[in-house]
């Protein structure tokens, strides 16, 4: 199991910049909301796009996805730690603790994501 993250160290490593964070929902809940900075990467993409998303294995990555029922950061970090990132850390609570934190997100599609708007 993925070694956890609270709300507190995540908030401070983002402000930091010291951490990538990756959305672990499908595109069209990335798109309406996110946490700051945070790309969008899917269990069915993770064999696809990591190297080019995440080029340094060796970074801090943070997995979230919606609550603490979902199980979507787990398999994303799971991946990522079976293609040989080794610090890879998952927030539990997702984007409903941070939402309900009060904490700012971010939302739509980041230019250049190789999403298409549909």
């Amino acid at each position: 199991m993925t070694t956890l993250i609270t709300r507190a160290e995540l908030r401070a490593a983002i402000a930091e910049g010291s951490v990538s964070v990756v959305d672990a929902l499908p595109e069209q809940h990335y798109a309406q909301a996110h946490l700051p900075g945070a790309i969008n990467l899917v269990e069915q993409d993770v064999a696809a796009r990591a190297a080019t998303l995440l080029p340094d294995r060796a970074a801090a990555i943070v997995t979230y996805c919606s609550n603490v029922s979902c199980a979507n950061s787990q398999a994303v970090a799971s991946l990522l730690e079976q293609r040989g990132y080794t610090n890879v850390r998952k927030y539990r609570g997702g984007i409903q603790d941070w939402s309900e934190a009060g904490l700012p997100t971010e939302s739509g599609l980041p230019a250049g994501s190789g999403a298409v708007a549909g």
